[in-house]
């Protein structure tokens, strides 16, 4: 199936405790339905001290269910995503400007 939600989408968060935050998509994990937003579902983690990097608490954007995440139209608004042909090509547009989103 194709993915509605991709790497580098801005989005919307549409429920849970960052409900109304927006955020660009770090990385999707299609296996699972879960994406990574970046500011978005902030968890703080205790790590231990290595040669290349810091210990101590750190925080983590931890991965967030597809279906509460909206993508965001030219005008800043919710919008699900849907699938065309434009010529051979299959694309995604905005389902409330009918937009395309891919170039």
């Amino acid at each position: 199936m194709a993915a509605k939600l991709k790497k580098g989408d801005k989005v919307v968060v549409l429920a849970g405790k960052d409900k109304g935050k927006e955020g660009t998509i770090s990385s999707v994990d299609p296996k699972s339905g879960k994406a990574i937003v970046d500011g978005i579902n902030i968890a703080i983690r205790a790590t231990r001290q290595s040669q290349t990097s810091q210990g101590g608490r750190i925080p983590k954007a931890m991965p967030i269910q597809l279906s509460n995440l909206a993508l965001l139209d030219a005008n800043g608004k919710a919008t699900r995503v849907g699938f065309r042909m434009e010529g051979d090509k299959k694309v995604r547009f905005a389902k409330t400007t009918g937009d395309v989103i891919d170039a």
